[in-house]
């Protein structure tokens, strides 16, 4: 009789212990996806269109094709978590109304170039060189209806300058 005590008292151990590591080991697959989703992108999908947008700098246009970020989703998703930009790739953030802009680098791992871009597609500030991940706000100065993202760079690689002018039909700007 004892005996058989003995043995329900084991079973019974063994099965809250397995149990318990059940729900350990399950609470720790949780913690442990949660803990490092404080780094990674959104779950949801943000999709962009794309488009050819051209710069017209002096005697040269330079084409570079650019996803495009109409909405506020996708202005707030941007380039963030991008491990890589095509060398003549970027992002044009087109606004609704001509404002002063404010764009910053968080969770943006790639150093950019911004082209701040007035009415008319010229470009009335250029911010060159940002550093990645930084929380300072970048500040177009003036009202702008645009700004394209490009890599670190292409500024001053293409001899982009201010005055110059984009030509993008997102932004009602054609040749």
């Amino acid at each position: 009789m004892e005996s058989n005590r003995l043995a329900e008292y084991i079973e019974k151990m063994a099965s809250l212990a397995f149990r318990f590591l059940l729900v350990f080991f399950a609470g720790g697959v949780v913690l442990t996806s949660s803990w490092g989703a404080l780094s990674q992108p959104p779950s949801g999908v943000v999709i962009f269109s794309k488009e050819t947008v051209s710069i017209i700098s002096g005697a040269k246009t330079h084409e570079f094709q650019v996803e495009l970020a109409l909405t506020p989703q996708q202005h707030m998703q941007g380039l963030m978590f991008r491990q890589r930009l095509g060398v003549d790739a970027g992002m044009l953030f087109v606004y609704r109304r001509e404002a002063p802009i404010a764009m910053w680098m968080k969770n943006t791992y790639l150093p950019l170039d911004m082209l701040f871009i007035s009415r008319g597609g010229i470009i009335s500030k250029i911010a060159e060189r940002t550093v990645p991940l930084s929380e300072m706000t970048i500040s177009s100065g003036v009202a702008v209806i645009a700004v394209l993202e490009l890599n670190s760079g292409t500024v001053s690689r293409l001899g982009i300058t201010l005055g110059d002018k984009v030509i993008a039909s997102s932004l009602g700007i054609v040749r």
